[in-house]
């Protein structure tokens, strides 16, 4: 590993993507792969690979930075683990269908996937961040108000309480609140949803190497594939009827969370495929998807992020794995960009919450998650654009592949 103008330039990019992409709970693959590519001078697969790595280092900080932390307005770790319980294994077994489809479909089909579909998140977004910035306007102004009347205090500062609970009575909480922003993480984690998680994700994991030593399209090679549907859709089967009979709820939303009907369960299932398998299609983490779902869902945006980068944890650090067995990528250099990612998004999670705090706007992550998702858009669609330039010019195959006769 040489040190050059290249490392300088793609450390200064990989940094503000990892800070940007860790507060909006993206990861920041849409920014790491062009990076490492054009700059870096990386291969497309080892760009993909050490993405993964990055994408990693940097959800793994955040998490880190999120498990002592609480629930913006309610009494609960900001991390909510129910929800992750109905996401994370569909979007596991997402990504492991998105891997497959990046073989089988051609270059120009997936650059054109990707631009479609992260135009309409980062437009979404930012509606949405629009929408809250002007309740969490409103909210402030009638927070001002109470502390102007004959009975308040005037002179006291005006307490940001975020969204989604709209004006709430704060006289009398504001001490306990404050002490309850952060707590130790024994007390903070869920441990029982933990273990859940980590043991789909285990499973999964050991049926993916043992994948990559069979045969492809041979019986053993299907038998791994189809062995992790029983595993993903068996968790979230069972949390998405626990919902449904009212034994669990996603509690973030408060009253909300707690009435869910079988077509919405449904949808959100198949929405945490759809995200696994862009993830896995284009070699990003399916937060791009995922975000933007939980602020629809109602979740609060800091609930939302720490939320889509705990459950994108899982499945970064199972490729990053994966990739490592099959040697794709140089250790040296992923090591480097992970470390400089690690750093980033905790430095990114620390600077942004401190922003929240002095100008009381949650608002701001979800227009950093629209911010970066359409920078994604951009550098991504930009390299898959010149890409098929290149290949039309010089008349190459890009119709479907046979995924049978596949080399990785």
């Amino acid at each position: 590993m040489k040190f050059g103008w290249q490392i300088v330039v793609g450390s200064v990019i990989g940094f503000f993507g990892a800070a940007f992409g860790s507060v909006g709970g993206v990861g920041g693959g849409g920014i790491f792969v062009p990076m490492l590519t054009l700059i870096i001078g990386f291969d497309e697969k080892s760009s993909t690979a050490i993405s993964k790595c990055m994408i990693t280092g940097a959800a793994a900080s955040t998490v880190y930075y999120n498990l002592k932390l609480r629930h913006p307005t309610l009494d609960l770790p900001i991390i909510d683990y129910d929800l992750a319980l109905l996401f994370q294994p569909m979007l596991v077994l997402g990504i492991s269908i998105g891997v497959a489809f990046n073989v089988i479909f051609a270059d120009w089909m997936i650059t054109v996937l990707l631009i479609i579909l992260f135009l309409g998140t980062s437009t979404k977004a930012f509606f949405k961040g629009v929408e809250t910035w002007k309740k969490e306007t409103i909210i402030k102004k009638m927070e001002a108000a109470r502390q102007l009347a004959p009975n308040g205090d005037g002179s006291a500062d005006v307490e940001y309480k975020p969204l989604p609970g709209g004006p709430r009575n704060v006289a009398g909480t504001e001490s306990n609140e404050s002490k309850r922003e952060e707590v130790s993480v024994l007390e903070n984690v869920q441990w029982k949803e933990l273990g859940i998680l980590f043991a789909v994700w285990l499973i999964i994991l050991a049926l993916e190497i043992t994948k990559n030593y069979t045969t492809t399209c041979s019986v053993a090679y299907w038998v791994c594939n189809l062995l992790q549907i029983p595993v993903a859709l068996g968790v979230s089967s069972y949390q998405a009827v626990n919902l449904y009979k009212g034994k669990r709820k996603i509690a973030s939303k408060g009253e909300a969370g707690t009435d869910f009907k079988v077509h919405q369960l449904v949808l959100y299932c198949c929405c945490g495929v759809l995200a696994g398998m862009v993830g896995g299609l284009l070699g990003l983490g399916g937060g791009f998807i995922l975000g933007p779902l939980f602020l629809e869902l109602g979740v609060p945006p800091q609930v939302s992020s720490a939320t889509a980068t705990f459950a994108m944890t899982f499945s970064a650090s199972m490729s990053v794995i994966e990739y490592y067995l099959l040697k794709r990528f140089p250790v040296p250099y992923a090591l480097y960009f992970v470390a400089v990612a690690t750093i980033a998004a905790f430095v990114g999670q620390h600077v942004v919450r401190r922003i929240i705090r002095i100008l009381g706007r949650a608002s701001i992550i979800i227009f950093i998650l629209s911010f970066t998702i359409f920078v994604s858009a951009v550098s991504l669609g930009g390299v898959g654009i010149a890409s098929m330039i290149v290949k039309i010019e010089n008349h190459e195959y890009m119709g479907f592949e046979n995924i049978c006769s596949y080399e990785a």
